[in-house]
């Protein structure tokens, strides 16, 4: 079994940035992918940028490039999403994913994997 467990999230005003951080533990799998999605209330879990474990594939939803960026301790089986210029549209819970595959997917699915998810609130 795997367990991920996000940090980071918390309150901040449009225009300011956050850095979540998800470790994984247990049986990690290298070779692994790590990805990030958020949800609202009352809506599907979105995609939010995803990484594989060489580095080769990386991947963002349209609404963060350019804002956002993901980047992996493979080392230290943990994965970072570095949040700038946040708009209160970011506002979601946050959940980390770990796929044992090496492909990087922005379907909800093939993610084996999931952490309890971190609030991140953006004020306007």
């Amino acid at each position: 079994q795997v367990q991920l467990v996000e940090s980071g999230g918390g309150l901040v005003q449009a225009g300011g940035s956050l850095r979540l951080s998800c470790e994984a533990s247990g049986r990690t799998f290298s070779g692994n992918t790590m990805a990030w999605f958020r949800q609202v209330p009352g809506k599907e879990r979105e995609f939010v940028a995803g990484r594989s474990w060489s580095g080769d594939y990386i991947m963002y939803a349209d609404s963060v490039r350019g804002r956002f960026t993901i980047s992996r301790d493979n080392a230290k089986n943990t994965v970072f999403l570095q949040m700038r210029s946040l708009k209160p549209e970011d506002t979601a819970i946050y959940y980390c994913a770990l796929d044992t595959s090496a492909v990087v997917s922005r379907r909800a699915e093939p993610y084996d994997y999931w952490g309890r998810g971190t609030q991140v609130t953006v004020s306007s």
